[in-house]
């Protein structure tokens, strides 16, 4: 079958990525990775000890990330529609957290005990129709920041992937009243064409 073009770019751009290649090298599932390292290196969100929820985790690089740091004393869960390798340390599960059926799984997993951080690299499928694709982005970003509220601990952290352009401000809002301090990132390894950028939110108060 022959590629599309919009295929051909796509093929053409991880070709030409330096973050790609480094993945590769460095044993990472993607290049997502960097986007978290980066973060880390300025915020120090992760800690040893940490237990951590990691959404739209597949295929694995946040929630590798997050169990080396966190080590043995702490816990990661990765959550996914999609299917992903373990990796080391990591805890699994498949499913919507929408769904009472995956909240409950996810609630064992994580033992009934709060959360420290809850991270979120999140994104629909992208259509390339901006109408579309950012109240879906934005929806994604909304339920995340509501299974924060309910599984934070008090002064625990959230990290989520948003688009800029409407409904930012008010998720930005709304972060900033639940959480002591918000700011917003936009790692080196995220695509400059890209509108991602990430909210970091530290300090939430119930």
């Amino acid at each position: 079958m022959a590629r599309t073009a919009s295929s051909r770019q796509w093929l053409e751009r991880q070709r030409s990525d330096p973050y790609v290649k480094r993945a590769r090298d460095e044993g990472y599932p993607s290049r997502a990775a960097y986007k978290l390292l980066e973060i880390q290196q300025k915020d120090r969100i992760l800690r040893p000890g940490m237990r951590v929820l990691d959404l739209g985790a597949a295929p694995g690089s946040w929630s590798l990330i997050a169990a080396r740091i966190v080590g043995p004393s702490g816990r990661v869960v990765a959550l996914d529609l999609l299917p992903m390798d373990p990796p080391p340390g990591v805890i699994c599960l498949r499913g919507d957290f929408r769904e009472p059926e995956v909240l409950d799984r996810l609630y064992r997993a994580l033992d009934g005990a709060p959360l420290d951080l809850v991270l979120s690299d999140m994104a629909p499928n992208i259509t390339g129709m901006t109408a579309l694709d950012q109240p879906r982005a934005m929806y994604l970003a909304e339920l995340t920041l509501e299974l924060a509220r309910e599984q934070l601990k008090p002064s625990g952290s959230l990290v989520v992937k948003v688009f800029q352009g409407e409904g930012f401000d008010a998720l930005l809002a709304a972060l900033r009243q639940r959480f002591a301090r918000v700011a917003s990132r936009k790692p080196k390894s995220s695509r400059p064409q890209s509108r991602e950028i990430y909210l970091v939110a530290k300090g939430f108060h119930p």
